[in-house]
């Protein structure tokens, strides 16, 4: 999609602070972090949101969550604890309409979310 910020920086047109890249998804550190490790895991192929990826390549899906383990063990947060969040649709706060899965670790977190 011309028009989509995710998949600009999946194609390399915009700059990000890339911690991984692979055939199927790149992951960037978070422009306004809200915790100390905070990166987005993005599929490089664009899908509206998680609820239409599960439904178009599952199996994607599933590589996208264990990337967001991978690199919450890279960072060294993973034997603390750590948030895999993705919103889904303007109510869940979702801004950018490709789905991306934020991983965060480094504090600690309160329930309910907010």
């Amino acid at each position: 999609m011309s028009e989509c910020l995710f998949c600009a920086i999946a194609a390399g047109d915009i700059p990000a602070d890339v911690v991984h890249s692979d055939d199927d998804a790149v992951a960037f550190r978070d422009i306004a972090p809200q915790a100390p490790l905070h990166v987005l895991v993005i599929p490089r192929a664009h899908h509206a949101n998680a609820a239409a990826l599960a439904a178009e390549d599952a199996a994607l899906a599933g590589r996208l969550m264990a990337l967001a383990g991978r690199i919450a063990a890279d960072a060294g947060v993973a034997d603390d604890g750590y948030r895999v969040v993705t919103n889904t649709g303007d109510n869940a706060g979702q801004s950018v309409h490709h789905v991306h899965f934020h991983v965060l670790g480094g504090r600690g977190f309160a329930w309910p979310p907010g």
